[in-house]
């Protein structure tokens, strides 16, 4: 027989990450490598490990074959239990057929029957995309002691950046009178994290009447918060403070990366009361070569480095050449970068290869246009041809021959 639980937790692991380009051509984005070490998805996983939430669904529909080869058992994050534990969720096939998620709430409703296994009092919704620490289990507490029917964890932002977000507006007491998604003329500052706590009796109850509303986007932004609000159900905000970082375009992705070697950035991933676990293969430690050049950069086991790296990321199994200059840049596992190759602001996906004299991205002092700057990105497994070049803000999706150009 299933115990019951106090709280499932339920995680948005499906999304395409259209906006990440060819990162997300073959993984879903929460599969997508971050830090060195990890995958967005440890983050979320690893909140729920140090929150003390043992149950959790892992929801997961584009390119699922790598997220669910990753998750595995759950053991990396003490989520392999037999009672409870990590359990994946694609779109299964029905009696009367099968249907993809139509949505965020749409998913969460055809999984009705996984949360009801356990009969929770409340279910925690969680997207996988995020970057952040979080303790889930005071936020349950706070929407216990309100008696809540829903608790929405928000993050004050800078004034002129809310128009970016679902901005939620408060009475004193921090309960919620109206929420506006991206509005022009914002009239708070409270951002919407994608973290919900629902009282589980209540977020049945709205998915269910959701679903027979064929007008319905089956969205939690746009639907079930709007209807919930507009029945008078005592909604809450919850006041996070700390990093927090939705990395759903390159330039977030490569800022967040960035930020890991910014002292004066709030994230500590070498916490030992909250520590970020992930399911890392055994690899030798990395070697930096006599006369290699390294400052102020995260390189990870399994690296060597004979060329000159500053201020960026490098995966496990990165090799860099005699020559190759890697700067302000993240590259991922197993990307090679051959000699005299230059690699700058930019970001390279797993098993790519940089021929010799190569050049990706460039500095944005150098040009003599600036409108033109950004992150340049070469996706997985693809080869750039000696002497070609990948221009700043290029998104190369094929092999690239020598001497050409994008």
């Amino acid at each position: 027989m299933t115990r019951r639980k106090r709280c499932v937790a339920m995680l948005l692991a499906g999304g395409q990450g259209s906006r990440l380009g060819v990162l997300t051509s073959k993984v879903a984005k929460p599969a997508v490598p971050y830090g060195g070490k990890y995958r967005i998805i440890d983050f979320p996983l690893s909140n729920c490990l140090n929150s003390g939430i043992d149950t959790v669904g892992v929801l997961t529909q584009y390119q699922p074959l790598e997220l669910n080869e990753y998750i595995g058992s759950g053991q990396p994050w003490d989520l392999d239990r037999g009672d409870g534990g990590v359990h994946v969720l694609p779109p299964y096939q029905r009696s009367r057929g099968g249907d993809w998620y139509k949505g965020t709430a749409n998913a969460i409703y055809q999984n009705l029957p996984f949360i009801a296994r356990y009969n929770p009092e409340f279910v925690l919704i969680l997207s996988g995309d995020h970057i952040y620490k979080m303790n889930y289990g005071k936020m349950l507490a706070f929407h216990e002691q309100q008696k809540a029917d829903c608790t929405i964890a928000v993050l004050e932002v800078p004034m002129e950046e809310a128009p970016r977000f679902g901005i939620m507006n408060t009475r004193e007491d921090g309960s919620i009178y109206e929420f506006e998604e991206k509005p022009k003329q914002p009239k708070s500052n409270k951002a919407s994290m994608g973290v919900y706590v629902f009282t589980w009796e209540k977020l049945r109850h709205y998915l269910t009447q959701d679903e027979q509303n064929p007008k319905s986007d089956n969205d939690f932004g746009k639907n079930i918060i709007p209807d919930m609000l507009s029945d008078g159900q005592r909604m809450m905000t919850y006041a996070f403070e700390g990093y927090w970082k939705d990395v759903g375009t390159i330039d977030s992705l490569w800022e967040a990366n960035m930020d890991l070697l910014n002292p004066n950035v709030e994230l500590d991933l070498n916490d030992p009361k909250w520590r970020i676990y992930a399911r890392n293969l055994a690899a030798p430690p990395h070697y930096i070569e006599e006369g290699a050049s390294v400052q102020n950069s995260m390189i990870t086991e399994g690296c060597t480095v004979a060329g000159e790296v500053d201020f960026s990321v490098l995966f496990s199994g990165v090799t860099v050449e005699k020559g190759a200059v890697v700067r302000d840049s993240i590259v991922m596992p197993g990307a090679v970068v051959r000699r005299g190759a230059s690699v700058q602001y930019a970001v390279i996906a797993e098993g790519a290869e940089i021929g010799p004299r190569a050049a990706v991205g460039e500095r944005p002092e150098r040009m003599a246009d600036v409108s033109g700057w950004g992150v340049a990105v070469v996706g997985g497994g693809l080869k750039v041809g000696r002497g070609a070049r990948v221009s700043p803000k290029a998104m190369l999706d094929h092999d690239l021959g020598e001497g050409e150009r994008i």
